[in-house]
């Protein structure tokens, strides 16, 4: 429920597949009323089924959120169905898997459009509507990428260290209004969804996540969470918190490594289909959901992410224990001395 004891409205982007059609499940367990943002039409309506059956409302919008304006109509309407909305999740994305060599402006525009302007564009359209209610939650959904860029993604990597660099700047300046917008980014591992199967690439294999690969639900699982509390930013994974660390102490060696072993392990084994489809500038038609076709290797659970999502109460544990050893202690050193 919202603050005001109404059903919670939440706006996602991205929300007909992959991370975004996840977290739209996790929030609809909730009864929220959800606005959701995409391009295929068909597979948000499948979306929408899912929501209603779980008890809660959504609004298709059919909006490419490279277009500022669609996006603030797309705003406009939920609002007007809805009322205020609450949370904003920024999760809509394309990516392009090739070297820079291979690569052609107008792929690189359109990766930087739909990934880091359409996260600048919802994030307008969200202060628009949250500033002068001084409530809301903006939650961008990033990657360990927006700390550590790595070989044939260069476009999406630098989308991802674009939006990091916006959203700190836009974290200082509601601090500076006092503000009570809340702004979280969550820095995602390799995770098991479509995108793999749709992404434009000039590699001469399947594209594939780069091992260990997560399953979608752990991001959606963190996503609803990182709205309830108040966290700058979460690492989602293990392997995102060891490759930001990586890269603040030993970038030249990340360097060397990824150079090494990053090609390979972002391609099958499987040659690229010549007549593979993409979703570069138009949709792939059906309802792909929100996994993958790694599910057999994605992990369901991550025990960093629970760490980091207890770390209030194992803290307060630890604590305990230590106080609970200092009196054990003194009470020893009392009885030997009587």
């Amino acid at each position: 429920m919202s603050d005001r004891g109404r059903p919670q409205v939440v706006v996602i982007t991205g929300a007909s597949a992959g991370v975004g059609r996840a977290t739209v499940r996790e929030f609809a367990k909730q009864g929220t009323h959800i606005g959701l943002i995409a391009r295929n039409r068909e597979a948000l309506e499948g979306a929408r089924q899912e929501v209603e059956a779980h008890g809660g409302k959504a609004l298709v919008c059919v909006a490419d959120v490279a277009d500022a304006q669609a996006v603030e109509a797309a705003a406009e309407a939920i609002e007007t169905h809805f009322g205020p909305i609450d949370v904003w999740v920024n999760n809509a994305m394309v990516t392009i898997m090739s070297p820079i060599s291979e690569l052609q402006p107008d792929e690189i525009k359109r990766v930087t459009e739909v990934t880091y302007l359409g996260t600048v564009h919802g994030t307008l359209s969200a202060l628009k509507r949250m500033r002068p209610r001084n409530r809301g939650a903006i939650v961008q959904v990033g990657s360990a990428l927006a700390y550590r860029a790595i070989p044939l993604q260069a476009p999406y990597c630098a989308a991802k260290f674009a939006i990091r660099g916006f959203t700190d700047s836009l974290r200082s300046e509601l601090e500076h209004e006092n503000s009570k917008v809340r702004v979280t980014m969550l820095q995602m591992p390799a995770l098991n969804t479509p995108q793999f199967d749709w992404c434009r690439t000039h590699m001469p294999r399947e594209p594939q996540p780069v091992p260990p690969i997560f399953a979608p639900e752990v991001a959606a699982r963190a996503i609803v969470w990182a709205v309830k509390h108040r966290r700058r930013e979460v690492y989602v994974g293990w392997p995102s918190v060891r490759a930001i660390w990586a890269q603040k102490l030993t970038p030249g060696l990340l360097d060397r490594y990824l150079a090494r072993k990053a090609y390979g392990a972002q391609q099958t084994e499987r040659p690229v289909d010549p007549h593979r489809a993409d979703n570069l500038w138009h949709t792939v038609p059906g309802d792909h959901g929100a996994a993958g076709r790694f599910g057999a290797r994605a992990q369901p659970f991550s025990r960093a992410l629970w760490l980091t999502t207890h770390r209030r109460w194992i803290c307060s544990f630890a604590l305990a224990a230590v106080g609970f050893m200092a009196l054990a202690r003194r009470l020893g050193k009392r009885i030997e001395s009587a």
